[in-house]
């Protein structure tokens, strides 16, 4: 269920990582709508989630997309991959990356890897462990990437250069 697509006005690329008929029972039978979770990025750092839910697909998408865009975080990224070893947690799911040798590839499953095609991490090692919820695993892997720094913004914040830091 891997979807991308195109925006002209900001070169977004959009990934539909899961989507999911509901239904509710109501007194004449069930109604039926749709639940969205999406993955937008720029494929340059900066990458964002959204959720929507409606009674038509494309309406879900779009509110799903939406919202993602309202809340994009910004990856630091050292060539093509992350810049050191991390672990997210989210409720029940767990996601380790780590970063990978340029033409390694992205090495990861449906969820973690729909968001490192968004980013533009093109190499990086992935385990996931735990809940098999994709939602939570968006998340999980979102904690994870939102624990990433930067070398030279740490040492820009403490003061010193990065020879200073790290010899």
């Amino acid at each position: 269920m891997d979807k991308a697509e195109r925006n002209k006005d900001n070169e977004l690329v959009e990934k539909l990582v899961n989507l999911n008929r509901v239904s509710k029972v109501v007194k004449g039978g069930r109604r039926f709508s749709f639940a969205a979770l999406v993955v937008v990025g720029d494929q340059n750092g900066k990458i964002g989630f959204g959720s929507g839910k409606a009674n038509d697909v494309t309406e879900a998408i779009r509110k799903a997309v939406d919202k993602a865009k309202e809340h994009m975080i910004t990856v630091p990224m050292i060539r093509s991959t992350i810049p050191h070893e991390t672990v997210g947690n989210f409720k029940g799911a767990s996601v380790l990356l780590r970063p990978a040798v340029p033409g390694t590839g992205v090495i990861a499953g449906g969820a973690v890897r729909s968001v490192m095609d968004a980013c533009g991490i093109k190499d990086v090692l992935s385990k996931s462990l735990g809940s098999k919820n994709s939602v939570n695993r968006v998340k999980a892997t979102f904690v994870a990437l939102e624990q990433l720094f930067d070398a030279k913004e740490l040492a820009k914040s403490r003061g010193k250069n990065l020879i200073d830091m790290w010899g």
